[in-house]
Protein backbone atom coordinates (compact mmCIF):
# COMPACT_ATOMS: atom_id res chain seq x y z
CA UNK A 1 0.00 0.00 0.00
CA UNK A 2 1.27 3.45 -0.84
CA UNK A 3 1.16 5.70 2.20
CA UNK A 4 -1.32 8.57 1.78
CA UNK A 5 1.47 10.75 3.11
CA UNK A 6 3.60 9.71 0.17
CA UNK A 7 0.71 10.43 -2.15
CA UNK A 8 0.27 13.85 -0.56
CA UNK A 9 3.97 14.54 -1.03
CA UNK A 10 3.70 13.67 -4.71
CA UNK A 11 0.71 15.97 -5.04
CA UNK A 12 2.59 19.00 -3.77
CA UNK A 13 3.65 21.33 -6.58
CA UNK A 14 7.37 20.92 -6.15
CA UNK A 15 7.39 17.24 -5.24
CA UNK A 16 11.14 17.49 -4.83
CA UNK A 17 11.93 15.08 -2.04
CA UNK A 18 15.49 14.95 -3.34
CA UNK A 19 15.79 18.67 -2.74
CA UNK A 20 15.51 18.04 0.98
CA UNK A 21 19.19 17.15 1.04
CA UNK A 22 20.65 19.78 -1.32
CA UNK A 23 20.98 22.34 0.08
CA UNK A 24 20.39 21.40 3.71
CA UNK A 25 17.26 22.68 5.42
CA UNK A 26 17.58 25.70 7.66
CA UNK A 27 18.38 24.77 11.24
CA UNK A 28 16.67 27.73 12.88
CA UNK A 29 13.12 29.04 12.98
CA UNK A 30 12.12 30.65 9.69
CA UNK A 31 11.03 34.29 9.62
CA UNK A 32 10.61 35.47 6.08
CA UNK A 33 8.57 35.70 2.94
CA UNK A 34 7.08 32.74 1.11
CA UNK A 35 5.34 32.45 -2.21
CA UNK A 36 1.98 30.70 -2.48
CA UNK A 37 2.70 27.90 -4.95
CA UNK A 38 -0.84 26.56 -4.96
CA UNK A 39 -4.25 27.27 -3.53
CA UNK A 40 -6.82 24.48 -3.63
CA UNK A 41 -10.19 23.85 -1.97
CA UNK A 42 -9.85 21.16 0.69
CA UNK A 43 -13.55 21.23 1.64
CA UNK A 44 -16.42 23.69 1.74
CA UNK A 45 -15.00 26.79 3.38
CA UNK A 46 -11.50 25.32 3.66
CA UNK A 47 -8.63 26.23 1.36
CA UNK A 48 -5.20 24.62 1.41
CA UNK A 49 -2.09 26.64 0.59
CA UNK A 50 1.34 25.34 -0.36
CA UNK A 51 4.06 27.82 0.59
CA UNK A 52 7.69 27.94 -0.57
CA UNK A 53 10.50 30.24 0.61
CA UNK A 54 11.22 33.00 -1.86
CA UNK A 55 14.99 32.49 -1.62
CA UNK A 56 14.74 28.76 -2.44
CA UNK A 57 16.61 27.59 0.67
CA UNK A 58 14.75 24.61 2.20
CA UNK A 59 12.62 25.34 5.24
CA UNK A 60 13.42 23.99 8.72
CA UNK A 61 12.52 20.43 9.51
CA UNK A 62 9.40 20.02 11.65
CA UNK A 63 7.52 17.40 13.61
CA UNK A 64 3.80 16.52 13.61
CA UNK A 65 1.75 18.99 15.63
CA UNK A 66 3.84 21.99 14.60
CA UNK A 67 2.26 25.25 13.47
CA UNK A 68 3.46 28.41 11.80
CA UNK A 69 2.54 32.07 12.22
CA UNK A 70 1.11 33.87 9.22
CA UNK A 71 1.70 37.60 9.61
CA UNK A 72 -1.10 39.58 7.99
CA UNK A 73 -0.51 42.98 6.34
CA UNK A 74 -2.04 44.64 9.41
CA UNK A 75 0.67 43.05 11.55
CA UNK A 76 -1.74 40.72 13.30
CA UNK A 77 -0.74 37.08 13.44
CA UNK A 78 -2.67 33.86 12.93
CA UNK A 79 -1.46 30.31 13.58
CA UNK A 80 -2.05 27.41 11.23
CA UNK A 81 -0.97 23.80 11.63
CA UNK A 82 1.42 22.33 9.12
CA UNK A 83 -0.49 19.51 7.45
CA UNK A 84 1.74 18.24 4.66
CA UNK A 85 4.32 15.47 4.79
CA UNK A 86 7.10 16.15 7.29
CA UNK A 87 9.71 14.84 4.83
CA UNK A 88 9.18 17.79 2.50
CA UNK A 89 11.21 20.86 3.40
CA UNK A 90 11.13 22.83 0.17
CA UNK A 91 7.50 23.78 0.78
CA UNK A 92 4.90 23.65 3.55
CA UNK A 93 1.15 23.08 3.42
CA UNK A 94 -1.47 24.69 5.65
CA UNK A 95 -5.26 24.70 5.49
CA UNK A 96 -7.44 27.66 6.44
CA UNK A 97 -11.09 27.52 7.48
CA UNK A 98 -13.06 30.64 6.64
CA UNK A 99 -14.52 31.84 9.92
CA UNK A 100 -17.19 34.50 9.28
CA UNK A 101 -17.46 35.17 13.02
CA UNK A 102 -13.69 35.32 13.48
CA UNK A 103 -11.41 38.33 13.74
CA UNK A 104 -10.88 38.67 10.00
CA UNK A 105 -7.64 36.78 9.43
CA UNK A 106 -9.12 33.73 7.75
CA UNK A 107 -11.44 35.83 5.64
CA UNK A 108 -8.51 37.94 4.43
CA UNK A 109 -6.62 34.81 3.41
CA UNK A 110 -9.65 33.43 1.59
CA UNK A 111 -10.43 36.71 -0.16
CA UNK A 112 -6.96 38.06 -0.93
CA UNK A 113 -4.43 35.24 -1.19
CA UNK A 114 -3.92 33.66 -4.58
CA UNK A 115 -1.28 31.51 -6.28
CA UNK A 116 1.78 33.73 -6.58
CA UNK A 117 0.89 35.83 -3.55
CA UNK A 118 3.59 36.48 -1.01
CA UNK A 119 3.11 36.01 2.72
CA UNK A 120 5.33 36.55 5.71
CA UNK A 121 5.49 33.50 7.96
CA UNK A 122 7.37 32.50 11.12
CA UNK A 123 8.07 29.11 12.58
CA UNK A 124 7.65 26.28 12.98
CA UNK A 125 6.81 25.89 16.68
CA UNK A 126 5.27 22.85 18.29
CA UNK A 127 2.98 22.98 21.32
CA UNK A 128 1.25 19.71 20.40
CA UNK A 129 4.01 17.15 19.87
CA UNK A 130 3.35 13.51 19.12
CA UNK A 131 4.78 11.38 21.92
CA UNK A 132 5.98 7.85 21.27
CA UNK A 133 3.43 5.11 21.94
CA UNK A 134 2.52 1.69 20.62
CA UNK A 135 -1.12 2.71 20.12
CA UNK A 136 -2.79 6.00 19.19
CA UNK A 137 -6.44 7.01 19.26
CA UNK A 138 -6.99 10.16 17.21
CA UNK A 139 -10.16 12.26 17.38
CA UNK A 140 -10.66 15.19 15.01
CA UNK A 141 -13.50 17.65 14.59
CA UNK A 142 -13.71 19.87 11.51
CA UNK A 143 -10.50 21.78 10.77
CA UNK A 144 -8.98 19.99 13.77
CA UNK A 145 -7.91 17.33 11.30
CA UNK A 146 -4.96 19.50 10.21
CA UNK A 147 -2.49 18.84 13.06
CA UNK A 148 -3.56 15.19 13.19
CA UNK A 149 -2.90 14.51 9.51
CA UNK A 150 0.93 14.46 9.85
CA UNK A 151 0.59 12.60 13.17
CA UNK A 152 -1.27 9.85 11.37
CA UNK A 153 1.47 9.75 8.75
CA UNK A 154 4.07 9.41 11.50
CA UNK A 155 2.14 6.65 13.28
CA UNK A 156 1.64 4.84 9.98
CA UNK A 157 5.34 5.07 9.10
CA UNK A 158 6.34 3.84 12.57
CA UNK A 159 4.10 0.80 12.30
CA UNK A 160 2.10 1.80 15.37
CA UNK A 161 -1.45 0.70 16.00
CA UNK A 162 -3.77 3.64 15.44
CA UNK A 163 -7.27 4.72 14.51
CA UNK A 164 -8.95 8.01 13.72
CA UNK A 165 -12.49 9.15 14.46
CA UNK A 166 -13.20 12.20 12.31
CA UNK A 167 -16.37 14.27 12.59
CA UNK A 168 -17.73 17.40 10.94
CA UNK A 169 -20.97 19.14 10.15
CA UNK A 170 -21.28 17.36 6.80
CA UNK A 171 -19.08 15.29 4.52
CA UNK A 172 -18.62 18.29 2.22
CA UNK A 173 -17.22 20.38 5.08
CA UNK A 174 -14.59 17.82 6.09
CA UNK A 175 -11.13 18.41 4.65
CA UNK A 176 -8.69 15.88 3.21
CA UNK A 177 -11.16 12.99 3.05
CA UNK A 178 -9.58 11.70 -0.16
CA UNK A 179 -6.14 11.47 1.49
CA UNK A 180 -7.57 9.77 4.55
CA UNK A 181 -9.42 7.24 2.41
CA UNK A 182 -6.05 5.70 1.59
CA UNK A 183 -5.72 4.49 5.18
CA UNK A 184 -8.76 2.26 4.84
CA UNK A 185 -10.68 1.03 7.88
CA UNK A 186 -8.40 2.72 10.38
CA UNK A 187 -10.25 5.95 9.60
CA UNK A 188 -13.87 6.35 10.68
CA UNK A 189 -15.58 9.33 9.05
CA UNK A 190 -18.77 10.42 10.82
CA UNK A 191 -20.44 13.58 9.44
CA UNK A 192 -22.95 14.87 11.98
CA UNK A 193 -25.76 15.24 9.42
CA UNK A 194 -25.49 11.50 8.71
CA UNK A 195 -24.55 9.98 12.09
CA UNK A 196 -25.21 12.57 14.79
CA UNK A 197 -22.67 13.13 17.55
CA UNK A 198 -19.45 11.17 17.55
CA UNK A 199 -19.44 7.85 19.39
CA UNK A 200 -16.49 8.68 21.64
CA UNK A 201 -17.11 5.77 24.00
CA UNK A 202 -17.07 3.33 21.09
CA UNK A 203 -13.85 4.76 19.65
CA UNK A 204 -11.89 5.37 22.84
CA UNK A 205 -13.13 2.41 24.85
CA UNK A 206 -11.78 1.66 28.31
CA UNK A 207 -8.58 3.20 29.78
CA UNK A 208 -5.53 1.74 28.07
CA UNK A 209 -2.10 2.47 29.61
CA UNK A 210 -0.41 1.66 26.29
CA UNK A 211 -2.42 4.21 24.29
CA UNK A 212 -2.20 7.95 23.79
CA UNK A 213 -5.26 9.98 22.80
CA UNK A 214 -4.82 13.03 20.54
CA UNK A 215 -7.76 15.34 19.94
CA UNK A 216 -8.20 18.62 18.08
CA UNK A 217 -11.44 20.34 17.19
CA UNK A 218 -14.21 22.51 18.63
CA UNK A 219 -14.33 23.16 22.37
CA UNK A 220 -17.39 20.96 22.85
CA UNK A 221 -15.63 17.97 21.32
CA UNK A 222 -12.48 18.48 23.38
CA UNK A 223 -14.53 18.89 26.56
CA UNK A 224 -16.33 15.62 25.79
CA UNK A 225 -13.07 13.77 25.14
CA UNK A 226 -11.55 15.18 28.33
CA UNK A 227 -14.58 13.99 30.29
CA UNK A 228 -14.35 10.51 28.77
CA UNK A 229 -10.62 10.28 29.50
CA UNK A 230 -10.87 11.58 33.07
CA UNK A 231 -10.18 8.09 34.42
CA UNK A 232 -7.35 7.32 32.01
CA UNK A 233 -3.74 7.32 33.25
CA UNK A 234 -2.25 10.79 33.67
CA UNK A 235 -0.64 12.00 30.45
CA UNK A 236 -2.79 9.84 28.18
CA UNK A 237 -4.74 12.70 26.62
CA UNK A 238 -3.27 15.45 24.47
CA UNK A 239 -5.46 18.19 23.02
CA UNK A 240 -5.06 21.36 21.01
CA UNK A 241 -7.69 24.07 21.36
CA UNK A 242 -8.70 26.82 18.96
CA UNK A 243 -10.07 29.00 21.76
CA UNK A 244 -9.38 29.52 25.45
CA UNK A 245 -10.87 27.10 27.94
CA UNK A 246 -13.96 28.66 29.57
CA UNK A 247 -12.96 30.09 32.92
CA UNK A 248 -9.28 30.27 32.00
CA UNK A 249 -9.41 33.71 30.39
CA UNK A 250 -8.36 36.59 32.61
CA UNK A 251 -11.64 38.48 32.18
CA UNK A 252 -11.81 42.15 33.10
CA UNK A 253 -9.47 41.93 36.05
CA UNK A 254 -12.17 42.21 38.68
CA UNK A 255 -10.82 40.70 41.87
CA UNK A 256 -7.23 40.66 40.62
CA UNK A 257 -4.50 42.26 42.70
CA UNK A 258 -1.57 44.29 41.36
CA UNK A 259 1.84 42.64 41.47
CA UNK A 260 5.44 43.35 40.53
CA UNK A 261 7.33 41.77 37.66
CA UNK A 262 11.11 41.94 37.56
CA UNK A 263 12.67 41.57 34.12
CA UNK A 264 15.97 40.04 35.18
CA UNK A 265 17.92 40.60 31.95
CA UNK A 266 16.68 44.16 31.53
CA UNK A 267 17.06 45.10 35.18
CA UNK A 268 13.59 46.66 35.14
CA UNK A 269 10.78 46.13 37.65
CA UNK A 270 7.18 46.78 36.54
CA UNK A 271 3.83 46.92 38.27
CA UNK A 272 1.06 44.93 36.59
CA UNK A 273 -2.29 46.51 37.36
CA UNK A 274 -5.63 44.68 37.73
CA UNK A 275 -7.06 44.19 34.24
CA UNK A 276 -3.61 44.58 32.67
CA UNK A 277 -1.68 41.59 31.32
CA UNK A 278 1.97 40.93 32.03
CA UNK A 279 2.43 41.03 28.28
CA UNK A 280 0.89 44.49 28.09
CA UNK A 281 3.08 45.79 30.90
CA UNK A 282 6.22 44.28 29.40
CA UNK A 283 5.44 45.63 25.93
CA UNK A 284 4.73 49.09 27.35
CA UNK A 285 8.17 49.02 28.94
CA UNK A 286 9.71 48.36 25.53
CA UNK A 287 11.00 44.88 26.30
CA UNK A 288 11.07 42.62 23.23
CA UNK A 289 8.58 39.75 23.50
CA UNK A 290 6.73 37.77 20.85
CA UNK A 291 2.97 37.41 21.08
CA UNK A 292 0.05 36.43 18.92
CA UNK A 293 -3.31 35.08 20.14
CA UNK A 294 -3.31 36.89 23.54
CA UNK A 295 -5.76 34.21 24.73
CA UNK A 296 -3.33 31.72 26.22
CA UNK A 297 -3.63 29.11 23.48
CA UNK A 298 -0.80 29.63 20.96
CA UNK A 299 2.30 29.71 23.18
CA UNK A 300 4.01 32.56 21.32
CA UNK A 301 4.58 34.56 24.52
CA UNK A 302 5.71 31.65 26.70
CA UNK A 303 8.35 33.04 29.04
CA UNK A 304 10.74 31.46 31.52
CA UNK A 305 10.00 32.28 35.16
CA UNK A 306 13.00 32.52 37.48
CA UNK A 307 11.14 33.12 40.75
CA UNK A 308 7.63 33.62 42.09
CA UNK A 309 4.39 31.67 42.12
CA UNK A 310 2.37 31.65 38.91
CA UNK A 311 -1.41 31.92 38.60
CA UNK A 312 -1.74 29.92 35.36
CA UNK A 313 -4.74 30.98 33.25
CA UNK A 314 -3.75 29.57 29.88
CA UNK A 315 -5.30 26.73 27.91
CA UNK A 316 -2.03 25.29 26.65
CA UNK A 317 0.37 24.10 29.34
CA UNK A 318 0.05 20.60 30.74
CA UNK A 319 -0.53 19.91 34.42
CA UNK A 320 3.11 18.85 34.75
CA UNK A 321 4.34 22.04 33.08
CA UNK A 322 2.19 24.14 35.39
CA UNK A 323 3.38 22.24 38.43
CA UNK A 324 7.02 22.83 37.43
CA UNK A 325 6.39 26.57 37.77
CA UNK A 326 9.25 27.59 35.49
CA UNK A 327 7.33 28.96 32.52
CA UNK A 328 4.15 30.94 31.88
CA UNK A 329 2.09 32.47 29.09
CA UNK A 330 2.35 36.12 29.98
CA UNK A 331 -0.62 37.15 27.83
CA UNK A 332 -3.11 35.75 30.37
CA UNK A 333 -1.38 34.30 33.43
CA UNK A 334 -0.58 36.32 36.53
CA UNK A 335 1.18 36.03 39.88
CA UNK A 336 -0.25 34.33 42.96
CA UNK A 337 2.09 36.25 45.20
CA UNK A 338 3.20 39.82 44.92
CA UNK A 339 6.15 39.31 42.60
CA UNK A 340 7.44 37.36 39.62
CA UNK A 341 10.92 37.33 38.12
CA UNK A 342 10.99 36.70 34.38
CA UNK A 343 13.88 35.78 32.12
CA UNK A 344 13.45 38.89 29.98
Amino acid sequence: MTSPSTAALAALPLGTAAATTTPAPRDTEYDGTVTVLSRKPAADGVTSLVLAPRDGVPLPRWQPGAHIDVVLPTGTVRQYSLCGPTAVTDCWRIAVLREPAGRGGSQWIHDEVREGSELRIRGPRNNFPLRKASRYLFVAGGIGITPLLPMIGEAYAAGAEWSLLYGGRSRASMAFLSELAGYGERVTVRPQDEYGLLDLAGHLGEPDPSALVYCCGPAGLIDAVEAHCATWPAGSLHVERFAATPGQHPGDGEGDEPFEVELRSSGVTLTVRPGQSVLGAVAAAGAPVMSSCEEGICGSCETAVLAGEIDHRDSLLTDDERAAGDTMLICVSRARGGRLVLDL
